[in-house]
């Protein structure tokens, strides 16, 4: 009595623990979130995909800069709806257990907002543009800003930043881990 039945079989269970960063516990709780976020859709449906908008209500995405982003991203769709799986997949790569080389490859992608596997001035601008939010800098604060980041951190000099230069950035950044997490 009292212990409500789950809408993954044992099987799924076993599927979400081999693909995730998660115990089946954990993959039971992150279901319960994602259904928490919409119970008149999921309660009925398992496989419901939700609108993006229903996904941001999650606190920490609600909250963070690159929420909408991040929903993109993870979702299997263009328009960021997404389904169980791509919610689950999403917390496990901020979960404290994904390894600091997933993490990275998202974050990458993350900020990579023309999708050209490189991050140049207009993507790091957009980067910077959300991380400020409403303090706004000048053009040029921002250009400058650019400008040091390519200086510090383009080693070859290709006026853009590739994953690999991206990756020394993260592994020189003692706070990536921690900032690059979602408690479930």
């Amino acid at each position: 009595m009292g212990q409500a039945k789950s809408q993954l079989t044992d099987e799924e269970l076993q599927d979400y623990q081999d693909l995730t960063y998660f115990t089946k516990k954990e993959v039971l709780f992150a279901h319960q979130k994602f259904k928490a976020l919409a119970p008149e859709k999921v309660g009925h449906n398992k496989n419901a995909k939700l609108p993006m908008s229903k996904i941001l209500l999650f606190p920490e995405l609600s909250v963070n800069p690159f929420g909408e982003r991040i929903c993109k991203i993870f979702s299997s769709s263009q328009d960021g709806d997404c389904t169980f799986e791509d919610f689950l997949d999403m917390m496990s790569v901020f979960s404290e257990s994904a390894p600091k080389s997933v993490k990275a490859e998202h974050a990458f992608r993350i900020f990579d907002f023309d999708g050209d596997d490189m991050l140049g001035s207009s993507d790091l601008k957009q980067v910077i543009n959300k991380l400020i939010g409403e303090n706004k800098l000048s053009e040029s604060d921002i250009n400058m800003l650019v400008q040091n980041i390519l200086e510090e951190a383009d080693l070859d000099d290709d006026g853009a930043l590739s994953f690999a230069e991206f990756e020394h950035i993260i592994d020189r950044s003692s706070d990536f881990l921690n900032s690059f997490q979602i408690r479930l």
